[in-house]
């Protein structure tokens, strides 16, 4: 488990705990509030507005947006709480939260279902987070504005600085309108990639309160002010892009592709910054490493088959009926019954004529023998 150290080298399990609590409340708030804003958003594309994934803002005029944008910036202050509290590789995993509660909302209040992959990626989510946690590394200590001062000024942290920003404009003038519509990774990039950066801003703005909360005022601290203005820029962008990729793709699916790639972003950004995984043994290495891909996996559950209808009560009534599995019928492609079941006419049209056709090439292949 990671744990800060005080001025003494003693650890602060006081401080872990409550990065821990602020870390989990947030994730229950920022995970409703995804489910609240689409629900603003889709007022919004029922009405006159323009929608936001066409560049449009008329969700600013409905208050069920805002109800959401509220919701989401009482979690985001709780995140940027922990974050003062906690290291980045505990805080940010626990993410994966925050998906399972936004999948949960999505199949009650947005009719948007989990399938049986998409519950089983949700679990391993939060398994892989809770091995991911376990094996965490150690951040080094910053306590003053001079420490922190010194670690941006990083060649390496500058370098992932300008390649993340590169990255970012590079999706936003090139990428974005010609592909921004038609792939999910697009938006999703942008708010990435920017919001490692706001992690690593909020990081810092974290010590600068501690400092003052100490009686050591950093009000006039040019680096304070810096921090500031960062923070807030990031996280515009960060609400202007994830509204667009909410109002096109399916919030199941943004939810934890957001996940995993602000996740992986973060990881990088924190460890070239705070320098995490200098002193960390095989075993955590491995732990860490598995529990990423074990999290990664779940996502892909997620996305991968998230048009199969396919539930548990499904899967044991094939199972007592006998069909369960997929099956190879008169020489037809293999399918699944509740995939027939719940296609549309067009496709059962389809799939008699596959078998139709099949069949007469089965008797012409006879009548020539």
């Amino acid at each position: 488990m990671t744990q800060e150290y005080d001025a003494n080298g003693a650890s602060s399990d006081s401080d872990f705990y409550k990065g821990l609590a602020l870390a989990l409340s947030s994730c229950v708030f920022i995970g409703t509030s995804f489910i609240i804003k689409k629900k603003g958003l889709l007022r919004v594309a029922s009405g006159s507005g323009r929608r936001a994934g066409q560049g449009g803002f008329a969700y600013l005029k409905d208050w069920m947006w805002w109800t959401g944008m509220i919701t989401m910036i009482l979690g985001e202050a709780a995140n940027f709480s922990a974050y003062a509290f906690a290291p980045a590789i505990l805080v940010t995993p626990l993410g994966a939260i925050s998906v399972l509660v936004s999948a949960v909302l999505a199949s009650y209040f947005l009719d948007e279902k989990l399938n049986l992959y998409g519950k089983l990626g949700c679990f391993l989510c939060i398994i892989g987070s809770t091995v991911l946690i376990i094996h965490a590394p150690q951040e080094e200590m910053v306590s003053t504005m001079e420490e922190l001062s010194v670690k941006l000024r990083d060649p390496g942290f500058i370098i992932y600085t300008v390649a993340a920003v590169g990255m970012a404009l590079a999706l936003i003038f090139k990428v974005a309108p010609k592909h921004g519509r038609e792939n999910i990774l697009v938006y999703i990039s942008i708010c990435s990639s920017i919001g490692s950066l706001t992690v690593m801003a909020s990081k810092g703005l974290g010590i600068v309160l501690k400092r003052t909360f100490s009686g050591y005022s950093e009000v006039g601290n040019p680096v304070s002010w810096m921090l500031v203005i960062s923070c807030l820029t990031c996280v515009l962008i960060q609400m202007v892009y994830l509204n667009k990729a909410l109002d096109i793709f399916n919030t199941s699916i943004v939810t934890p592709i957001y996940y995993v790639m602000f996740t992986t972003f973060t990881i990088i950004a924190s460890a070239i910054l705070f320098k995490e995984w200098e002193n960390l043994g095989s075993k955590d290495v491995l732990g860490a490493l598995c529990g990423f891909l074990t999290i990664i996996v779940g996502v892909f559950l997620l996305h991968a088959f998230r048009e199969i209808r396919f539930s548990l009560k499904e899967l044991f009534t094939a199972a007592r009926n006998g069909t369960g599995g997929p099956r190879k019928d008169d020489g037809a492609s293999v399918i699944l019954m509740s995939d027939l079941q719940d296609n549309d006419s067009d496709d059962v049209v389809e799939y008699s004529g596959i078998n139709a056709m099949n069949n007469h090439l089965n008797e012409k292949d006879f009548s020539d023998n």
